[in-house]
């Protein structure tokens, strides 16, 4: 088997093998205007993360290890069934949930970004940080949660005395080594899939390992968003770091018509059904987010360069645009439930 892909090549690779989706360059290059516009109005900007209620800003002494934390945990906040009570906390869903969870338990006096706490944790006391605003509903998946804690916090323990900082400074300001790191040492990111596609000769059936690396890859962006790239954010390849590929934002790419599902994706997708993780649907899905967000970076770089010389392009990467794409699902979420979403249940997001 080949030696595994990283996001961007796995992405290429998958598209060009796709069978059950098509990407539209004129819909991405459309899609760049709206992203400039976005620009200007700094609806896309670093500053957005730490200006976030919930997140940590660079100053705060355990905003590292707290983004360490939420990013372990950071998949799946979504229950099965049409009618299912969403999980809630202090009135926010999701990820945001998540964060507010979290912060309401460092106010309680628990000690949840330690490693030395969340690597013993039981049931029992996550269950009741990430108690619901209601009684009848829960964090979703609370052993896997569990199961991810003890090992990311023994090997932070074992390897890093306890601090992810640590872990970042051994990889000398590259974001692929970063990743790289994160993905080896912690098995948990480790969102990998074999993709079976026709080989270079055209004939020959051969099998690529690619990735996804979703949740790793939030981690290495959050870090360079809080520290608005300096200091220990500061990697010298950061735009090697991809979109998040979840299921949601290829929710808005089809959308904007930068993607577009085959009548046979689009009618397993409205069934409604869970798709497995690795599966050939969700890897397509998954790889075009990936491939379209490169092509869209390019476009808008382009344009920046070509027509709005005022900007530097600089000022945009795929941590940026997945930031925009994930934040305009929230804020039309009831417009875009026309266009059915995958669900996976998995740990990798």
């Amino acid at each position: 088997m080949a030696t595994q892909l990283l996001p961007a090549a796995s992405g290429e690779l998958i598209v060009k093998n796709a069978r059950y989706l098509s990407v539209h360059e004129e819909a991405i290059d459309k899609l760049a205007d709206r992203v400039i516009r976005g620009i200007k109005e700094k609806e896309i900007n670093i500053e957005n993360f730490s200006q976030h209620e919930h997140h940590p800003s660079a100053k705060d002494p355990q905003a590292v290890n707290w983004i360490f934390l939420i990013d372990t945990l950071n998949f799946c906040f979504w229950t099965p069934g049409a009618d299912a009570t969403k999980w809630k906390v202090d009135g926010q869903t999701g990820y945001f949930a998540l964060c507010a969870a979290i912060n309401r338990a460092m106010r309680e006096g628990i000690d949840i970004t330690n490693p030395a706490y969340y690597s013993k944790i039981t049931q029992e006391q996550l269950e009741s940080i990430l108690r619901s605003d209601t009684d009848d509903t829960k964090a979703p998946l609370i052993d896997s949660r569990v199961e991810c804690l003890h090992e990311v916090g023994r090997v932070l323990l074992e390897k890093y005395d306890g601090k992810f900082e640590n872990c970042i400074r051994t990889c000398d300001g590259s974001a692929i080594k970063l990743l790289q790191r994160i993905v080896e040492d912690f098995p948990c990111f480790r969102d990998e899939a074999v993709l079976k596609h026709e080989g270079d000769d055209g004939a020959t059936p051969t099998e690529t390992r690619v990735s996804f690396y979703k949740r790793a890859q939030i981690l290495v962006g959050d870090v360079w968003s809080c520290f608005r790239g300096e200091g220990l954010g500061r990697f010298e390849d950061i735009d090697a770091i991809t979109m998040f590929a979840d299921y949601r934002v290829p929710q808005v790419l089809v959308h904007f018509g930068t993607l577009s599902y085959s009548d046979e994706l689009m009618a397993l997708l409205r069934e409604d059904k869970l798709l497995a993780n690795g599966c050939r649907e969700e890897i397509e899905i998954r790889g075009a987010s990936i491939y379209v967000v490169e092509l869209l970076k390019t476009m808008v770089r382009k344009k920046l360069l070509t027509i709005h010389s005022d900007i530097d392009p600089k000022c945009v990467n795929a941590i940026l645009l997945d930031h925009f794409l994930w934040d305009y699902r929230r804020k039309h979420a009831a417009e875009l439930e026309y266009i059915p979403f995958h669900k996976t249940i998995s740990v990798y997001y």
